[in-house]
């Protein structure tokens, strides 16, 4: 990946925090590694290294600056949003897969030899898959470390290392301090035994409001609530089920993780950043979408609107196949039977809503596709297909998934047409640049704004809002 040293350092000298996660800055003279707007003195020309990402700095032999902590800055919109085998990878880095599976596992996801994938990879990031998962880890590890009262051998094995040397050699390594340093003195509070409360961090600005709203419509007894300006919900994680709850706050989003196994913190957090889109580059987005007239007012009056993406993709499917051409509220009744009948949601908890869970499963669903729960047969027969397909692993619906095969595997299925297709693309899949032209409440939007509510005529206007229309969409439907 080619950096550009001018700009890139004239974002050092500015501190500008737009650049977060974008680039890493090296100083040679230090051996450490920043933020680009680390409050530190702006080193000098000579001895400054840009690189792309955590782990190419690291494999360079510097460690993490322990005062602007660049290993805990929003992620790199470039890997979020791209389609491509490296963004992909990077999005299952993040989910943990290397941790599980080792390097043949990622690369049977992505369809690629081992040799292969390691020369994309360090190609455009300076670092190999075990690279990239080493940074990870170590991160992971630290914010253990500060934030929860287990023992460091604990520690150890949670964060995915395979032993305690290799833990304390990694930790010293990339923050240039032992373990044992980096707890010494740390007062944060603990919920309990499992539980890890750790701050998001994002780039500004930050639309918290349209966010809850879009998911406040949509939320499910049992499984998702929005209470006091919170998000909880429910997930199903690699190692058993987790509850989370995420609080937007000034400069950061403030995440509770009640977890079984600790080793899922990685993936529990990489699905809470990706469903409040917390990786986005919201200037950039807004931006483009604001040099049209027709939207520059609403941007201007709601800086900072996300995509509401998703933390399980088949979750998503069910959910958009039950809302088609039927009221949220008449889904939410649909979904809520859907689940009772499956047993992932008891009929007491969905009634009390006491406790949260994870969405059912695709072979869940398959198991009870027969049994009757109310919904018009030709839905459930999609559901069903679409469920048989994702247990097969023919359908792959996470962010790691390839979304023009995945989209052209969709609408194959009978009863799945664009619309559903491209709202999983949008939600599931993370595409920034889908857009729904016969949608009804988005043509009640752009009517709301002056534009044609003609899915043809507003599809070719919608040409100008390239490569964000995702979120041209989020704002038509607040407009309707």
């Amino acid at each position: 990946m080619e950096l550009d040293f001018e700009r890139c350092y004239r974002a050092v000298d500015s501190r500008d925090q737009r650049f977060d996660g974008w680039f890493y800055t090296g100083v040679t003279s230090t051996g450490i590694y920043c933020r680009p707007s680390c409050p530190a003195m702006t080193p000098k020309r000579r001895n400054v290294r840009f690189f792309p990402s955590s782990a190419a700095a690291q494999r360079a032999g510097l460690r993490a600056c322990r005062r602007c902590r660049p290993d805990a800055s929003p992620g790199s919109p470039q890997w979020d949003v791209r389609a491509d085998v490296v963004g992909r990878a990077m999005r299952l880095i993040a989910d943990g897969v290397v941790d599980r599976d080792g390097v043949p596992g990622l690369a049977a996801r992505l369809g690629y030899t081992e040799r292969h994938l390691h020369r994309m990879l360090r190609a455009e990031l300076g670092a190999g898959p075990l690279a990239l998962a080493r940074a990870q880890r170590a991160q992971t590890a630290r914010t253990l470390i500060e934030t929860t009262g287990l023992g460091l051998a604990e520690i150890a094995f949670a964060a995915g290392f395979g032993s305690v040397r290799q833990f304390n050699d990694t930790v010293r390594a990339v923050y240039g301090a032992p373990p044992s340093q980096l707890r010494s003195g740390n007062g944060t509070a603990v919920g309990g035994a499992g539980t890890v409360t750790l701050r998001l961090a994002y780039r500004p600005p930050l639309h918290a409001a349209a966010l809850l709203d879009f998911l406040a419509r949509r939320t499910l007894p049992g499984v998702d609530e929005v209470v006091d300006g919170a998000y909880r919900r429910g997930l199903r994680l690699p190692h058993g089920p987790g509850e989370a709850t995420l609080t937007p706050a000034v400069g950061h989003v403030a995440a509770t993780l009640r977890l079984t196994d600790l080793r899922d913190l990685a993936p529990a957090v990489a699905r809470c950043r990706r469903l409040f889109d917390l990786d986005a580059d919201p200037l950039a987005v807004d931006q483009t979408l604001a040099a049209d007239p027709a939207l520059a007012g609403t941007v201007a009056a709601e800086p900072g609107v996300r995509v509401p993406r998703a933390v399980d993709g088949f979750e998503t499917a069910v959910r958009a196949i039950a809302t088609q051409q039927v009221s949220l509220a008449s889904a939410r009744t649909t979904l809520t039977h859907l689940l009772a009948h499956t047993g992932t949601v008891d009929q007491e908890v969905v009634d009390s809503e006491r406790a949260l869970h994870g969405f059912a499963t695709a072979e869940e669903v398959l198991r009870v596709a027969d049994s009757g729960f109310r919904m018009p047969v030709g839905r459930r027969e999609t559901i069903r297909a679409m469920a048989r397909a994702v247990a097969a692993g023919e359908l792959d619906l996470e962010p790691g998934g390839d979304r023009e095969d995945t989209v052209r595997r969709l609408t194959a299925i009978p009863g799945i047409g664009a619309w559903t297709a491209g709202y999983l693309a949008m939600r599931a899949l993370g595409d920034p640049d889908t857009f729904l032209p016969t949608d009804l409440a988005l043509r009640r939007g752009a009517a709301a704004l002056g534009l044609s509510d003609n899915p043809k005529t507003l599809d070719e206007y919608a040409a100008r809002w390239r490569p964000w229309r995702s979120y041209a969409v989020i704002r038509l439907w607040r407009s309707a």
